[in-house]
């Protein structure tokens, strides 16, 4: 993997990671495009991007870090689900993510609920994260878990979650958005443990990679998350659910064409 393709990676990653689409699939399709080899570097790369686009909800919602401690208590508790089903299930999930087919189906069904969510939920009352409660949380919480299925989309299964409880569509978005800190960055932790554990290394070059890569997806999940707010108080979710049934449709054509996915492959 070259520069030119690190980058283009890492805008799929910023555009990605936070509007209900999955960064997944869209990995997948790029990396197919452009013919990049699976090998355990570029596994890694993909995930650990991820801080870049951390990093894009920092800068953006700062703020918001500094509320109260209350805050703080309520991401954790909707993060410890993911943790437990992450540590009981993983073997389950590495090998789920080796099924195109899962991912492709995963994109299209979560892509029809997105069609119909706003007249589903469409009565939310709780208009800041500050109003959620810790049930709120917990419950947000087990939906990203089903995110761990790959193709559903963290995004998508944390807002669906969030709207469930009550949230408007922009808290849910927004709670989602802070939720995705820590998670993304526990599971960067552990990619890069688990890459060194086994012996993997890094030379000067891929490190190259890894600075730029995170750079272009800070800025590319700046200007998602906000296209993201406006696109999301404007219209709703039903959009993405249209393009999510189109990429799921994609990667169907592409894998029953025999065309390589590299990513998973």
């Amino acid at each position: 993997m070259g520069l030119i393709e690190a980058i283009i990676l890492a805008i799929v990653e910023g555009l990605t990671e936070y509007i209900p689409v999955s960064s997944t699939g869209h990995m997948i399709i790029a990396s197919s495009a452009m013919g990049i080899e699976s090998e355990p570097f570029v596994k890694l790369f993909t995930v650990c991007i991820q801080l870049g686009a951390i990093m894009a909800v920092l800068a953006l919602y700062w703020k918001r870090f500094f509320v109260s401690l209350g805050f703080y208590y309520k991401i954790f508790v909707a993060f410890i689900p993911a943790v437990i089903f992450g540590l009981l299930f993983k073997k389950y999930i590495d090998a789920l993510l080796e099924d195109v087919v899962v991912v492709a189906f995963s994109l299209i069904i979560g892509g029809i609920i997105l069609v119909f969510i706003d007249k589903i939920f469409n009565n939310g009352q709780k208009d800041s994260v500050e109003s959620t409660t810790y049930k709120n949380a917990l419950v947000i919480g087990i939906f990203q878990t089903i995110s761990m299925i790959p193709g559903v989309s963290r995004s998508a299964a944390t807002i669906v979650g969030g709207m469930s409880q009550g949230l408007t569509r922009k808290v849910a978005a927004e709670f989602s958005f802070f939720l995705a800190v820590p998670t993304m960055f526990a599971a960067t932790v552990k990619s890069l443990y688990d890459y060194f554990n086994d012996g993997g290394v890094v030379s000067s070059e891929q490190w190259k990679l890894f600075a730029i890569g995170n750079i272009v997806a800070f800025v590319v999940a700046i200007i998602a998350i906000r296209f993201m707010i406006g696109i999301l108080t404007k219209y709703g979710f039903k959009y993405f659910g249209y393009y999510r049934i189109l990429a799921g449709t994609v990667i169907l054509v592409l894998y029953f064409s025999n065309v390589s996915l590299s990513i998973i492959d």
